[in-house]
């Protein structure tokens, strides 16, 4: 079951707004790893359980464009 406390509902709409920020970006400028980070981002809090994996995944997600040039 999906632990739903404050701090990983806020977790949630931080990761999910800067998603969107990446992908909003990386559609206008075409670049591929800021699109797919920005989905990646809005996407995978539906998928994880845990405030530490989230804060984990996402902190990885948004470092990705910096270092993945695709």
């Amino acid at each position: 079951m999906m632990n739903m406390g404050t701090s990983f509902l806020l977790w949630t709409v931080l990761f999910s707004s800067i998603g969107m920020g990446y992908f909003i970006y990386g559609k206008k400028q075409q670049h591929k790893s800021a699109l797919l980070a920005g989905i990646a981002l809005m996407i995978y809090p539906y998928l994880v359980s845990s405030v530490l994996a989230l804060v984990v995944i996402g902190v990885a997600l948004m470092a990705l464009p910096r270092y993945l040039h695709l």
